[in-house]
């Protein structure tokens, strides 16, 4: 059945609505996707025409309600209120518009799942976060964030025994070498000029530590707008890859006998102009505290697939202890020494990839941080050295996704942050993964992440 038409206008819609239905025109924009992301991680959405746009724009576009309780393999599980009957609407977000270059004629805003009345839906990703900012709020700070993603770049092809199909990294380049450069240099300047498009700020590029792995960091923001532009980034990457017959794959651990891509979560608490993280105070002890305390149960959403934990292990530089420690890089938390006399300091969250939502991650870390905060909790002594080097001295974080969740169903705050919907989707969605996973081979593992992240 068609939706029946809105009756919306241009000369209603607020200005950032009525520069996007001009910029689709003059683009030469046909459709325009409203994305979301999922408890399984998946970035999903439809598009809308433009010329249905206007009025899309403020009704959103129906869907249903079982898609939050969706793993990454398409398995529906069976959570209440998510089965067959209800409604939601994906319902974009004017001021993250943005042109698609991988896809000529197509662009993308990110969206809020709302219910029919427009009201915030209890499974919604996004709403989560933005909870989570506005409850920061209530004690006076607000949160600047980054993500730092590392991609495998290749091409995918048929697995010649007949099995899954398999990742072949561009090159056997050493990390930071000038072959790596050179070998991925037409993607890069492609990407670069993508994001720039984009309006995301590329802060700098490197090939990393295995064959064909790539970081190329964007700059830092606000929370909502830091996780956003994490989705496009997502996007953007592998958009472009495609068009240039290649693969490109931000699982944690596409290639089992190689370095995993991590997407480590760069943070600074900042009161009015004042960024809180520049020095020691009870307020950035806090913070750290509520980090270390909830660790446990926060891998299970910042290292959200059961591919995350082939990643998350001791002398990975992936922090695999809830440790904290300035410019330790296997500790959990490291705090960042500020580049120049300019530079800002703030905290690197290690255990965190591309495979977890990055709404519910960056929501679970304020949540984490703010009640370190209120409760004044203490992180205990900064740790200088590699902590694997001291056996059963310092807690070791979860080893696969199953103890992660028992980790998370166990953490009152975090459940209590989550809300009732949000929580139980989470866990199915998630316990459903790990069970299946568990029944195959490590290539079905790898495969389906590699495709799906």
């Amino acid at each position: 059945m068609r939706d029946r038409p809105s009756g919306t206008k241009p000369h209603q819609l607020d200005p950032h609505a009525r520069r996007i239905l001009e910029r689709t025109e003059l683009e030469g924009i046909e459709l325009i996707r409203f994305l979301y992301a999922d408890h399984g991680g998946v970035i999903r959405g439809k598009a809308a025409s433009r010329s249905r746009l206007a009025e899309r724009l403020s009704t959103g576009i129906g869907h249903t309600v079982a898609m939050m309780a969706m793993n990454m393999l398409d398995q529906l599980q069976e959570v209440e209120h998510l089965g067959p009957v209800g409604e939601v609407r994906i319902v974009p977000d004017p001021a993250t518009y943005v042109p698609l270059p991988h896809a000529p004629g197509a662009a993308a805003m990110l969206s809020d799942l709302c219910l029919p009345d427009g009201s915030p839906w209890g499974a919604c990703a996004r709403t989560f976060l933005k909870e989570a900012i506005a409850e920061l709020r209530t004690e006076g700070y607000a949160l600047v964030a980054a993500f730092e993603p590392e991609f495998t770049l290749g091409r995918r092809l048929p697995d010649p025994s007949g099995g899954h199909d398999r990742l072949v990294p561009l090159d056997d380049s050493l990390c930071y070498a000038t072959t790596g450069f050179d070998s991925a240099h037409d993607y890069t300047i492609k990407l670069i000029r993508a994001l720039e498009t984009q309006g995301l700020r590329v802060e700098h590029y490197h090939p990393e530590l295995g064959p064909g792995q790539q970081e190329l960091s964007i700059r830092h923001a606000p929370a909502l707008r830091a996780a956003d532009n994490h989705v496009i980034y997502r996007e953007t990457v592998r958009g472009v890859a495609t068009r240039m017959q290649m693969w490109a794959s931000m699982a944690p651990k596409p290639l089992a006998d190689q370095a995993g891509n991590g997407c480590h979560l760069h943070l600074s608490l900042w009161n009015d102009t004042q960024n809180v993280f520049a020095e020691e105070s009870e307020v950035r002890d806090g913070f750290i505290g509520g980090l270390l305390a909830h660790l446990p149960a926060l891998t299970a959403l910042t290292c959200g697939s059961v591919n995350s934990f082939r990643r998350l292990a001791p002398r990975m530089w992936a922090g695999a202890y809830a440790v904290y420690g300035p410019d330790n890089r296997e500790a959990a938390v490291r705090v960042c020494s500020p580049l120049g006399e300019s530079g800002e300091p703030n905290l690197e969250l290690k255990p965190s990839d591309s495979s977890a939502n990055p709404y519910l991650s960056l929501g679970a870390v304020i949540h984490a941080g703010l009640d370190g905060i209120r409760r004044k909790l203490d992180p205990g002594e900064a740790v200088d050295v590699d902590p694997d080097t001291r056996p059963g001295q310092y807690p070791r974080l979860p080893q696969s996704l199953a103890e992660a969740l028992d980790a998370l169903e166990a953490d009152e705050v975090l459940m209590e942050a989550l809300g009732p919907l949000r929580r139980s989707a989470y866990l199915a969605v998630k316990r459903s993964e790990a069970a299946a996973f568990a029944a195959k081979d490590v290539s079905y593992e790898l495969f389906h992440h590699l495709r799906v992240f």
